[in-house]
């Protein structure tokens, strides 16, 4: 049996999963926050590692842009974002001077900064670990399966819009997968309709059904369609409590069935 120790700061981190996708721009970083808070819902205490380093969008969601990272005897100090302190965040934007400031960096720097985020934060007691990637199968993505393979994590979420381009993108994260040996939990297609704030009627604004066809073709499980919700939106972008507003949404009970898949699968 492997020795606490030896797990350093993520000794006592359940399970780690990771959300990928294959291009930029299908909601990505929302569908891991809505998956922790779908989790935290569920009882569960979760942190999230933000290492989209070149687009951390995580804390405006969440309401914490601005918020000081902490160190202790044992390192960074991750930023609480409810009082109960159910949901941790580490992001680079905390270690940012001014939040529109852009992280210039070469490869180096940015794989050196995913590896100290992994080893060096201290998250406590924690369900789940999300850790929410940039898009495609960059560098940065190696650097972080890597760092993450002694931790075992659980394995990786796939997003992908209904869209044919998106879906191509997500065979290319499929691949990579494979070649690093990380586990595919399953494929979620976010942005799967429109939810009409009025009469709450579902259009299908894109195509639909492509994720749960690829998911068919490659033999991996289908988590699930979120729809979009423009009420939901709306609250991020009026700096209202996401947090609050989320059980209220209409992707909610698409979020909370796969929440649940995903925590059957750690039986």
């Amino acid at each position: 049996m492997e020795a606490v120790g030896e797990r350093g700061n993520l000794a006592r981190v359940g399970h780690i999963l990771l959300v990928l996708s294959g291009k930029g721009g299908v909601g990505k970083s929302t569908v891991s926050t809505e998956l922790a808070l779908a989790l935290r819902h569920a009882g569960k205490k979760v942190g999230i590692l933000d290492v989209d380093l070149c687009g951390p969008s995580i804390p405006q969601m969440l309401k914490v842009q601005g918020k000081g990272v902490h160190q202790c005897d044992s390192g960074w100090v991750p930023v609480f974002v409810d009082q109960d302190k159910s949901i941790s965040l580490m992001s680079i934007g905390f270690l940012l001077e001014k939040p529109d400031d852009a992280v210039v960096w070469r490869g180096p720097k940015k794989n050196a900064l995913i590896k100290q985020f992994i080893s060096d934060v201290t998250w406590g007691d924690l369900d789940f670990l999300i850790v929410d990637t940039p898009p495609g199968t960059s560098d940065e993505h190696i650097s972080t399966v890597e760092s993450l393979r002694p931790y075992k994590p659980l394995g990786a979420v796939l997003v992908t819009t209904p869209q044919a381009v998106s879906i191509g993108d997500v065979r290319r994260e499929l691949m990579f997968c494979k070649k690093t040996g990380l586990r595919v939990i399953g494929i979620v297609e976010n942005m799967s309709g429109f939810v009409c704030p009025h009469c709450l009627e579902c259009t299908n604004l894109f195509s639909k059904g492509g994720g749960e066809e690829l998911a068919r073709h490659a033999g991996v499980p289908f988590l699930g369609c979120v729809p979009l919700d423009p009420q939901l939106t709306q609250s991020l972008e009026e700096g209202r409590d996401f947090i609050q507003e989320f059980p209220k949404s209409s992707a909610f009970p698409a979020l909370a069935h796969i929440a649940q898949q995903i925590l059957d699968r750690t039986f």
